[in-house]
């Protein structure tokens, strides 16, 4: 049985006080049992988020971005190694705006996956098509080829350590949910493809979450498909009952 887990992806968003406040708020709520939760705050938080937080809170930490190296000459960059030392757990690999907007390449993504496993944290690696790309029929073909860049030089220990996480371009931010059919058909595939690469009982305990536009309308319908093991959410973890509502999904 796949733990079900939820990560908030702050992206560019609150402040030192406001990410403190956020967990002040939402640890003083009750969700269900059996899921795990991850707060991926900007990199200005990911210190105080470290200090703050409490086994007891039930709450991991999460970083949104990496660059390969240990350390050196690479200005502005965050190390996996410095993000240990804060206690992270997770760190977001891959994500399509990355991609886009800093042309992140798969062979470079390949680099990130290793250092995050190498440090002994869970890279949530993820995957993911344009509108362009379905409208034409290329939704695998491009998933399949993300997914053998990124994790073709992964061992099968390694990939134990490792989460995926499908997010359809077209769905990020524009308010725009894939259906759980929709979902459930890429993840399926997801997994499929994984236990031909790496083995069925890797590909059985593997967790693949859905982001795009994840709200608490539509989190249960995704829930209810049986390869969508939780939810990589943006906009709808900003706000402590918002999220709680995913968390605690019916």
């Amino acid at each position: 049985m796949r733990t079900p887990l939820f990560v908030a992806n702050w992206k560019m968003n609150k402040t030192v006080g406001d990410s403190l406040s956020f967990l002040e708020n939402f640890r003083q709520k009750k969700w269900r049992e059996g899921v795990e939760v991850v707060l991926c705050p900007p990199f200005t938080s990911l210190a105080p988020l470290s200090q703050a937080l409490r086994k007891e809170d039930r709450i991991a930490l999460g970083a949104q971005n990496c660059h390969p190296e240990a350390s050196g000459a690479f200005t502005g960059e965050v190390s996996p190694f410095f993000l240990k030392e804060l206690h992270c757990e997770f760190v977001i690999v891959g994500h399509s705006e990355r991609r886009r907007l800093f042309h992140e390449t798969g062979e470079f993504l390949a680099k990130k996956v290793e250092a995050v496993v190498g440090e002994g944290m869970s890279p949530i690696t993820c995957v993911g098509e344009t509108a362009e790309d379905r409208k034409a029929g290329d939704t695998w073909k491009v998933i399949e080829r993300q997914l053998s860049e990124v994790l073709g030089r992964v061992t099968v220990t390694d990939l134990e350590k490792i989460v995926l996480a499908y997010e359809p371009v077209w769905a990020i931010g524009t308010g725009v949910t894939a259906t759980a059919t929709q979902a459930q058909e890429v993840h399926e595939k997801i997994r499929r493809w994984v236990s031909s690469e790496k083995g069925k009982k890797v590909a059985d305990k593997i967790r693949i979450l859905y982001g795009g536009s994840v709200t608490p309308e539509v989190i249960g319908h995704l829930m209810g498909e049986e390869d969508i093991d939780g939810g990589l959410v943006g906009g709808a973890s900003l706000k402590v009952d918002s999220f709680l509502q995913i968390v605690d999904y019916r």
